[in-house]
């Protein structure tokens, strides 16, 4: 019986090689070699993306930023492929360009990124790098980019959207706020740390010791300390300090001024009703004190029991300072529809 069954078998197994299409062996093979090179393929793709990865972690292991050119930037950042976050900051350092707010900027984005580099959470998902544009002029006219500085994220899949770049114009560039958007970016949170400031300490300590060693000085004469007229004078910078933003420049660290690149024009007044140039907060503070001042003089002028002639002359000159000033201050404050930004705050 076996051995009947074993010649039976073959036949019926040569029966169905007979019937397969003779068409099928060419799609096989074409298939096969589709599987083979399309595994070959991730196997290039997954070697490629760690070969970036470990190129980065040691352009890292150096300094907290790289900077890069045009052929870095399109190798790390644009083409794929990529699982990490960058944080790229487009500036112009360079002395000849006149950045004033580049330079400023840079420092927190050092801050910001030494931070990171420093933290216990640190890790290969997020790096930090430059692009300067006497380095990557290439790189600006890619992304029709015609200022600087700016900040954009790009993420690890697709392109970056409109979220990803930077407000710096309302928000300003300091390092804990730049940390707060990426935290929104990339679910990253970075937690600043600065370097110590003693300048603030020592500028206290010197103010102590100037009053102390004045009372020290005057201390058989104190009288000076009833005196209305200089704790107005004292209450009056106060006020005007306060008034003109320097708190929120204080916080926000916005720019001096800004300087037009195509026109080399520079604006000390900015034109949004979110922010404030340092300059502007410094205008605010003088025509304060000029509107103070002129309302100072039509006081004495009303009061006063002098000559009536020297009365008139100090009237008309508080009241020019009062009209000129206000009437200054008044159109700013129409350029700014909507207030100060210190205002929200």
């Amino acid at each position: 019986m076996g051995a009947r069954g074993a010649p039976s078998r073959r036949r019926q197994a040569g029966r169905r090689l007979r019937y397969l299409p003779t068409g099928s062996f060419p799609f096989l093979l074409l298939l096969l070699l589709l599987c083979i090179q399309l595994g070959g393929g991730q196997k290039k793709k997954e070697n490629l993306l760690a070969e970036k990865v470990e190129q980065l972690m040691e352009w890292s292991s150096r300094r907290s930023i790289f900077r890069m050119n045009g052929d870095k930037f399109r190798k790390f950042i644009k083409a794929p492929p990529r699982n990490y976050s960058m944080i790229v900051m487009f500036t112009a350092l360079q002395p000849q360009r006149q950045c004033s707010v580049c330079r400023q900027a840079n420092e927190e984005y050092q801050i910001l990124a030494n931070s990171w580099r420093y933290s216990s959470a640190f890790c290969n998902k997020l790096f930090f790098s430059m692009v300067d544009y006497d380095e990557g002029s290439d790189v600006f006219q890619q992304l029709n980019m015609n200022s600087a500085p700016t900040f954009m994220h790009f993420p690890p899949k697709g392109r970056p959207k409109r979220a990803d770049t930077f407000d710096l114009q309302r928000i300003g560039f300091a390092a804990e706020q730049l940390a707060k958007w990426i935290a929104d970016r990339t679910d990253v949170h970075i937690r600043v740390f600065r370097p110590p400031n003693y300048s603030g300490t020592i500028a206290l300590a010197l103010l102590v010791s100037l009053v102390g060693g004045l009372l020290y000085l005057r201390r058989n004469n104190l009288e000076f300390i009833y005196n209305k007229t200089g704790w107005a004078m004292v209450s009056l910078c106060i006020v005007f300090a306060m008034t003109s933003g320097q708190m929120w420049n204080h916080i926000r660290g916005p720019p001096y001024a800004h300087k037009n690149p195509h026109n080399g024009q520079v604006s000390y007044i900015h034109g949004s009703s979110q922010a404030q140039f340092v300059a502007e907060s410094h205008i605010i503070l003088v025509l304060n004190a000029a509107i103070t001042m002129g309302m100072v003089l039509l006081n004495e002028a009303a009061t006063s029991k002098g000559d009536v002639g020297k009365r008139r002359i100090i009237c008309l000159v508080g009241l020019g300072l009062v009209v000129f000033f206000f009437s200054f201050l008044l159109s700013i404050f129409r350029s700014k529809y909507h207030g100060y930004p210190y205002r929200n705050h």
